[in-house]
């Protein structure tokens, strides 16, 4: 019987133990929860550890937008600074502007889809990112059905990817 030969890129994850394995996780994985800060807008916050996370799954009016505020002020109602909340990553951890992209949820609630159903966000589907894009899409049917938040003021006739595009006038 003779002996077995580990791979080297084994051995050492085996010797150096379970912190070297961590440290080739996604920051998201690595540090599944966060204080918020500060909201930037309606699909974006910044944590007190200075990370920036963007809402997988969902898009809301840019600041610029008429909207914009009350996007922004929906999402401060969810998770006002102080709130501890949960992230979790989906399948691409960072967007290219360096933010984290993540479901967040406070206690047992999806904030991504609370914005859809509350109607102050719309369904914003980038792959492959798409874990919950279902249940976003319900969301929104439900939200645009019962004229919800931005869709009883027509907040919505320019969508916000039309309006960074430069697509539309508000």
């Amino acid at each position: 019987m003779g002996t077995q030969v580990l791979p080297t890129r084994l051995f050492l994850l085996l010797i150096a133990g379970p912190t070297a394995c961590a440290a080739q996780q996604p920051a998201a994985e690595r540090n599944a929860t966060c204080i918020v800060n500060r909201i930037a807008d309606g699909d974006s916050f910044r944590c007190n550890d200075g990370r920036r996370i963007r809402l997988i799954g969902i898009d809301s009016p840019e600041g610029q937008q008429l909207f914009g505020p009350s996007a922004r002020a929906a999402l401060l109602k969810l998770i006002p600074a102080g709130t501890l909340v949960r992230l979790e990553p989906d399948v691409r951890f960072n967007d290219q502007y360096g933010r984290s992209l993540a479901y967040v949820w406070s206690g047992p609630t999806l904030v991504n889809e609370a914005m859809v159903r509350d109607g102050w966000a719309v369904l914003y589907t980038v792959p492959p990112n798409v874990k919950y894009a279902e249940r976003l899409g319900r969301a929104q049917k439900e939200a645009r059905a019962r004229g919800a938040g931005l869709w009883s003021q027509n907040g919505f006739n320019c969508l916000p990817s039309d309006f960074r595009r430069k697509r539309c006038l508000n």
